[in-house]
């Protein structure tokens, strides 16, 4: 069925502005840019050309949720205290409400103060946008305003900001801004406070700054860790043609993310009939498929372990703390006034202006991720790897028209737009690749050697137990320490992309946020230590996705026959399975039961944990799946096991590395401590011991509270679920998996694809797409992905939109 004529039989369901007529153009695309909703509200949307693209995805995503694009407009223009007032929560970065309003807004008011967005709109491609990226931006900005012009500020059916005046049309360079925003996510969430903050230290703060070198590195390091825990992360494994029974290649794509604020992804499918066909989800606003695939070729990405910026310790004059010197010389730090208006709490509007300060390196920083960087004999100055990348915009727009892996790994380096991400993909030839091709910082190892400080020796060198990208402190005295510029690379100050790793293989590839070494554990990886850690521990999460990879194309998972299917590949995620549980449970449960009278003294408190020994005894299967017992109990022991230094008695082996270390000490106190802290804490939660799942782990939506499978990255659960514990011990999911894909190929055909978004398409709750998918997700189940014209213009509840 031709495109216009499918459109023009359905236009009568339900249409925006004027009815559609056949199209004249040669392709068959629809004279309006058309939008046709299937199941759980997935717009396929389609248009003549990129413009028209634009608008479609601008006014279906306004529809689904204008209150958090709004909410992202105000942060990115600097008005969150102007409208909220100065002392709430904002979440600049990848963390939720990490910063006061007043400080996200002098932020983003010294980015946009110094034009930084209109200068990179300014340059040609490839560090300005591309054509394509500019006309589908401008037709964004019409179908956004165009839906809110429909509906009116006051007639907004999302409560969340229903007649406020923050809502308001929007210009194409608050979209821009929002796509910068979200590029430098990595570097505001550690290091925003502490550039708006910045003064010189005077007093008892030289004491401070006299801190032991070493225990300042580890302080960062722990801080950091800590962060990591909380932040974004993801799973993705790509299965070539060796690994597959039935086919060419096969994605797994398990990005996990916050399940509210400005992070959420969204789903679409986009398509200009002989340009464009792509299916899959984005960042909110952003109007490409970051993750999904197309008629060739299937990806996602993974955090990497790439710091996306370097700390540069200058030495300061104590008298004149503002002067700093390079290469013998005193050199004056820049100021710059920054002001914002703020909501003064009668009412009126006031004015906030602070100096903030900056050097040749960039701004002045007092902290890093909290840990103080007093400003007496030294000051710290922060170099963001993408504060000048819009080019990631063009990456994404060149990965929806890739035809191969090949021209994946091309996109990549003609770009070095991603960033902080891992790229893995497959591609309907039967290749897996793994790519850690991004902006990432010119840091050769022999340059790190000759520039790091003492502290960002430890910082920079520390224990991948951390799970802490390698962040870099220069010295600042010389000038030869900045980034260098490398002439393969494509902007001043990044890697050579040439160096940075990558694996095309047929059986396959994989990331769960360790370092890319063992993309592949018979084929390990190297690479400068700027792009992560070599020959150490892999975490368990990463241990369980190899694991599964193996075992499946082997055929030793206990399933039939080898090799991935659609149907096993999404079997063995929602298996919820923990690799803590393969590794520990029996040790624990032996422990145990050899307690004498089952009693433990642990924190003051005489703890009788016998209950717990035949609760974690009876969870054979270590899944955390709904009606799992003892699951619960079991990660509130493995966590505080984890506070500590966990006892194996086979320690990591490089030889081994998928399954060292392992073997628990049984004897070891930590082992009792750590449960009898965990059966004390959930008893005094109110929670029994043999509680399922399915009664802790939930997620509220309008008052309904759906139960969630998953658990921990710290279990080796692939399906990464986390919450914030309530006083009665349930636990409201705040964080995980969120646009969960699964992608097949075979040698002609149209891609078969799953996917479920866990936390739906829209933030209001109004909407019919609150929780539907949440609740698909709650019973393990997948949407059929409608990819074809004739699949969609199948579907039983098709709703088509023309926007005239």
């Amino acid at each position: 069925m031709a495109v216009a004529a499918a459109v023009l039989a359905l236009a009568t369901m339900a249409v925006t502005g004027t009815v559609v007529v056949r199209s004249a153009a040669a392709d068959g695309a629809p004279d309006r840019p058309t939008i046709r909703y299937t199941e759980y509200g997935i717009p396929h949307i389609i248009a003549a050309g990129w413009a028209g693209l634009g608008e479609g995805y601008g006014y279906a995503a306004a529809k689904d949720n204008i209150c958090t694009l709004a909410d992202t407009y105000l942060m990115v223009d600097a008005q969150r205290s102007r409208y909220l007032g100065p002392d709430g929560r904002a979440s600049p970065g990848q963390n939720q409400n990490t910063t006061s309003n007043l400080n996200s807004d002098l932020y983003f008011q010294r980015i946009n103060d110094n034009r930084v967005v209109e200068r990179l709109l300014d340059q040609p491609a490839p560090a300005g946008p591309e054509p394509e990226v500019k006309d589908a931006i401008r037709g964004y900005v019409q179908g956004y305003n165009r839906y809110l012009a429909e509906t009116g500020a006051a007639n907004i059916s999302d409560p969340a900001c229903r007649g406020a005046a923050w809502v308001r049309p929007i210009s194409e360079l608050e979209v821009y801004r929002h796509a910068h925003a979200e590029i430098i996510m990595g570097t505001a969430d550690p290091l925003l406070d502490g550039e708006v903050t910045a003064a010189p230290a005077f007093g008892s703060s030289a004491s401070q700054q006299a801190r032991p070198a070493d225990e300042v590195g580890r302080q960062l390091a722990d801080a950091m860790a800590a962060s990591h825990k909380e932040t974004m992360g993801s799973n993705a494994l790509a299965v070539g043609s060796q690994g597959v029974s039935g086919g060419t290649g096969m994605l797994l794509a398990n990005p996990h993310f916050p399940w509210q604020g400005k992070n959420r992804m969204w789903q679409s499918q986009l398509t200009i009939p002989g340009k464009i066909n792509v299916s899959g989800a984005s960042l909110l606003g952003l109007p490409a498929v970051n993750i999904g695939h197309n008629n060739d070729v299937a990806w996602s990405h993974t955090v990497a372990t790439v710091a996306p910026f370097g700390l540069f310790d200058v030495q300061v004059d104590p008298l004149h703390p503002t002067k700093y010197l390079v290469d013998g010389n005193w050199v004056d730090m820049t100021s710059q006034q920054v002001g914002v208006d703020v909501l003064n709490k009668d009412g009126s509007l006031g004015r906030v202006t602070r100096t903030l300060w900056a050097t040749r390196y960039g701004p002045i920083t007092t902290s890093l991720q909290g840990v103080m960087l007093p400003w007496v004999v030294s000051a710290h100055a922060v170099r963001d790897v993408n504060m000048d990348n819009l080019r990631a915009l063009n990456t994404w727009f060149h990965l929806d028209q890739a035809k191969d892996v090949h021209e994946v790994v091309h996109t990549l380096e003609a770009t070095q737009g991603v960033p902080f991400f891992n790229t893995v993909a497959t591609d309907r030839t039967g290749n897996a690749l793994y790519a850690d091709i991004q902006a990432a910082p010119n840091i050769t190892d022999a340059h790190a050697q000759s520039c790091l400080t003492l502290t960002g020796q430890v910082l920079f060198n520390q224990s991948p137990l951390n799970n802490v990208p390698p962040i870099s402190i220069f010295d600042g005295k010389r000038s030869e320490c900045d980034w260098p510029d490398d002439p393969n690379a494509v902007a001043p100050g990044l890697l050579d992309p040439h160096a940075q790793p990558r694996l095309i293989r047929s059986d396959f590839v994989g990331n769960a946020n360790d370092s890319p070494w063992l993309a592949n554990p018979e084929q390990p990886l190297s690479y400068p230590r700027v792009m992560g850690d070599a020959s150490n521990a892999r975490s368990l999460r990463t241990q369980q996705l190899i694991l599964t990879a193996q075992n499946r194309i082997n055929g030793t998972d206990g399933l039939p026959g080898k090799g991935f299917t659609p149907e096993n590949l999404r079997q063995l995620l929602f298996a919820d399975h923990s690799r803590a549980g393969d590794l520990a449970l029996d040790t624990t449960v032996a422990m145990c039961q050899g307690l004498f009278g089952g009693l433990v003294f642990v924190d003051g408190t005489l703890v009788n944990v016998s209950e717990a020994c035949p609760i974690l005894a009876a969870w054979k299967d270590h899944s955390y799946t709904l009606d799992s017992r003892g699951s619960v109990l079991f990660a509130n022991y493995w966590m505080y096991l984890l506070s500590g230094t966990v006892p194996w008695q086979v320690p990591f082996d490089p030889k081994d590395p998928v399954h060292t270390p392992n073997s628990l000490d049984g004897g070891n106190s930590a082992l009792r401590d750590a449960l009898a802290r965990a059966v004390l804490a959930l008893r005094n939660a109110g929670v029994r011991l043999d509680a399922s799942l399915s009664e802790v782990q939930r997620v509220t939506r309008n008052g309904e509270q759906i139960p969630i499978h998953g658990s921990l990255a710290a279990l080796g659960v692939l399906n990464v679920i986390d919450s914030g514990k309530g006083a009665d011990g349930t636990q409201d999911v705040t964080f995980g998996s969120s646009f969960i894909q699964q992608v097949a190929f075979t040698a002609d055909g149209p891609p078969q694809a799953s996917s479920v978004l866990t936390y739906s398409q829209s933030a209001n709750p109004n909407s019919p797409h609150y929780a539907d998918q949440t609740k698909l997700f709650s019973a393990g189940q997948w949407v059929t992905e409608r990819f074809t014209e004739d699949q969609i213009a199948a579907s039983p509840v098709l709703e088509v939109r023309v926007l005239g």
